[in-house]
């Protein structure tokens, strides 16, 4: 799985570049979904956890937000393997110094926080996708839960990678 010096960074300058413009897009096409029942545009929507709080939410959106709703989910599902594989990318950039049992043990905790993340993001915009007409409470409520795995896997990931930078100060000396 080693790769060379040469293009590891580059590939995670694409991908950061990459993860920047999507991330843009998609904080435009929120803006069009902000309301007083979804202040937060669609992550309001993804947190909703009830029908009563989901139906608010898309009965505030008119026929304009319901197609920007949607341009978002799908967009989205173009930004996770995009912000997964520039996270496993930095994830092995930033260890690639780290030959260590406990730092190989916590970056391969770090690629599968991330790989879960991105998953319970896919399953997340399936069920807002399915949760637009009509909202379900068990589909308000199954989204929410994903939305807190992927949230709550990529903040502890990012953590780990933290952790991994400050096991040693230095990298090791070459012998």
């Amino acid at each position: 799985m080693a790769m060379s010096g040469t293009d590891s960074p580059k590939n995670l300058i694409i991908g950061l570049l990459a993860c920047l413009t999507l991330f843009t897009a998609l904080l435009l096409i929120n803006e069009q979904l902000q309301t007083n029942q979804a202040p937060k545009g669609i992550v309001s929507f993804q947190m909703a956890g009830t029908l009563d709080h989901a139906r608010e939410i898309v009965t505030s959106w008119n026929s304009e937000a319901m197609f920007w709703a949607r341009t978002s989910l799908w967009l989205d599902f173009l930004f996770i393997p995009v912000y997964v594989l520039t996270l496993l990318l930095l994830t092995r950039h930033l260890s690639r110094d780290r030959p260590g049992v406990r730092e190989r043990t916590v970056s391969r905790w770090v690629r599968g926080l991330f790989t879960g993340a991105g998953t319970a993001d896919v399953a997340e915009n399936i069920l807002l996708l399915n949760n637009l007409e009509p909202p379900s409470d068990s589909i308000s409520l199954a989204a929410t839960i994903c939305a807190l795995t992927k949230f709550t896997g990529l903040m502890l990931g990012l953590a780990g990678l933290v952790i991994l930078r400050a096991a040693r100060r230095s990298p090791l000396s070459q012998s």
